[in-house]
């Protein structure tokens, strides 16, 4: 058995779009089967709809401890150099090298922060 959240991740669609067409609470692994083998009218339309850009589902994964999750990529999200459990210290990711600069963006996901760590231009 797969919760609809599994679902929407292994169907590659949105959480929301699974509930409103009517994707059940949980399936079993011969309902997933199906619905992959032959997807219906919506599935294929929605596929056929993405542009590539963003996508639907990340994985983050801790740098620190391994713990992960799937997670809705948001649109203000930066490429993340390393994702951090929020309770863990900064010291505990690698260093900073040398020349770039480091900023951190907290609200990832359920519990974590996104660490950017970019090029500092020359003066």
């Amino acid at each position: 058995m797969v919760t609809r959240r599994e679902a929407a991740q292994i169907l590659d669609i949105p959480l929301e779009m699974a509930h409103r067409h009517g994707i059940p609470a949980r399936l079993s692994d011969a309902e997933l089967s199906e619905l992959l083998d032959n997807p219906p009218a919506w599935l294929v339309q929605s596929k056929a709809n993405r542009t590539g850009k963003r996508p639907v589902w990340v994985q983050l994964t801790c740098a620190v401890c391994g713990f992960s999750e799937a997670a809705r990529p948001k649109k203000w999200w930066p490429p993340f150099t390393y994702v951090c459990c929020a309770h863990h210290a900064l010291d505990d990711l690698p260093p900073v090298l040398p020349g770039l600069v480091r900023s951190e963006y907290e609200g990832i996901g359920s519990r974590f922060v996104g660490i950017v760590d970019v090029e500092v231009p020359a003066s």
